[in-house]
């Protein structure tokens, strides 16, 4: 069908800069690949940490692959306000005057004075995929999610991320998923 993206649930996780990684897990320490993600380059990683808010803490946190320049965390809106940090509805990479965190790994800790985010929903789309839909970078549209549980909604506010760099899906949270009673192979319909 026209208009179809694949819609991914993207639950709790951390991308980490090398630095924090080697003060996390030791000097030297490089990331292992447990299963490779839908967008090229990208992978779930063996390595977990515990993040930890002002009013408790979130065990066994998986870290993504490969290491960014900047160490990000993205939570549900649930997740942030059980653990009791302030967690931004963001773009990934947005991470300027964002949620404050500790992230603890088996050989350190790092402190975190920003970093702490709710991803903003959003699709993947390479420029091929782009022309198809008739869209563009930075595009905001909605997506109707449809099921056969009573759970039918349309998701507004997606943003579209172009790059040549990129796999055709659709990322929302758990929050979101959950909402949407999203199952593994949930298609859904861009509307603009």
């Amino acid at each position: 069908m026209k208009n179809q993206v694949m819609v991914e649930t993207s639950a709790r996780h951390v991308h980490v800069s090398k630095q924090d990684l080697e003060t996390l897990f030791g000097a030297g320490y490089e990331l292992t690949v447990k299963k490779m993600l839908s967008q090229p380059g990208q992978f779930a990683c063996e390595e977990r940490v515990t993040v930890v808010g002002p009013k408790r803490e979130l065990k066994g946190v998986s870290i993504l692959g490969p290491c960014r320049p900047a160490t990000q965390v993205e939570l549900s809106l649930t997740d942030a306000r059980s653990i009791g940090c302030v967690a931004p509805v963001r773009e990934s990479g947005d991470v300027a005057g964002s949620g404050a965190c500790k992230l603890v790994g088996p050989c350190g800790e790092v402190e975190l004075t920003e970093g702490v985010i709710s991803a903003k929903r959003h699709i993947h789309m390479t420029p091929e995929d782009a022309v198809e839909f008739g869209l563009a970078d930075k595009d905001i549209v909605s997506v109707k999610i449809e099921n056969e549980n009573g759970r039918s909604c349309v998701l507004g506010d997606v943003i579209v991320r172009v790059s040549p760099s990129y796999a055709l899906a659709m990322h929302i949270d758990t929050d979101e998923a959950n909402a949407a009673f999203c199952a593994a192979g949930q298609m859904g319909t861009v509307i603009k």
